[in-house]
């Protein structure tokens, strides 16, 4: 199975951290983000991973090399020359997944107990386009879904703003959910991004295509996640890995 590593980012939010250092190359009790990740992918059975690299991409590579790629097929999509965005860099490296199977999409930043093996599982048994892990968690914007979990709008309830692609939709009868920066995407979906710039949101994208086919939600019963894309968040992972490090796998 195939899987992309979302990254590229700047990591802003990790300054004075990623001053000298990418985002994926913070350490949690350690352990580099990028090493969990691909650890996580590689026992849900994820053998082969592209990474796409931006800020401090030598450090990224160097250390992929230094660790014999953990044993896995792992290629870097080189976005050096401009920061394309989640959209952009599926688009860039969809040379990648040429075997006509779904593949998995995980920010590099996110550290959870989600199995990732069965959201890929569910992907499959439910023949969607593409299933994103969302949660109750509270944030400032939420994806809204209908009652059977299908994708139809975008809100940010800081500037009430709303984006949907269906005309005269009520969205007070939807659900709002957080997304949580993992998704699964089949390969129907890599040609309707010929026609998106070079740069552009993957929810944007996936806004747009919820018009002609199902962009779906997958809500675990109980999950621990993390965004350890902001200092305070690196802390709390680190307390939930003390106890609980299996979950990784």
């Amino acid at each position: 199975m195939k899987a992309l590593v979302v990254a590229a980012g700047l990591g802003s939010r990790l300054k004075p951290l990623t001053d000298s250092i990418p985002k994926a190359l913070v350490s949690v009790n350690g352990t580099p983000l990028l090493e969990l990740v691909c650890k996580k992918l590689i026992a849900a059975g994820f053998d082969e991973i592209i990474i796409n690299v931006h800020h401090f991409a030598d450090q990224i590579i160097d250390f992929i090399e230094q660790n014999n790629h953990f044993g896995v097929r792992i290629e870097i999509s080189d976005e050096r020359q401009r920061l394309l965005d989640t959209g952009g860099a599926i688009k860039k490296a969809s040379w990648f997944f040429d075997d006509e199977r779904p593949f998995l999409v995980h920010n590099v930043d996110i550290v959870s107990d989600v199995n990732l093996k069965e959201l890929y599982r569910v992907h499959q048994e439910k023949q969607v386009a593409a299933t994103l892990l969302v949660s109750k968690r509270e944030t400032a914007r939420y994806l809204l879904f209908d009652k059977e979990m299908k994708l139809k709008a975008w809100t940010n309830l800081q500037t009430k703003e709303i984006r949907t692609s269906f005309s005269g939709i009520d969205v007070n009868k939807l659900s709002m959910f957080a997304f949580g920066g993992i998704h699964v995407i089949s390969p129907v979906l890599l040609s309707q991004m010929n026609v998106w710039p070079e740069k552009f949101s993957i929810i944007d994208f996936y806004l747009s295509a919820a018009i002609a086919t199902s962009i779906s939600a997958y809500q675990p019963k109980e999950i621990n996640w993390f965004d350890v894309g902001k200092l305070d968040a690196i802390h709390a992972a680190e307390a939930w890995l003390n106890t609980n490090r299996s979950a990784l796998a």
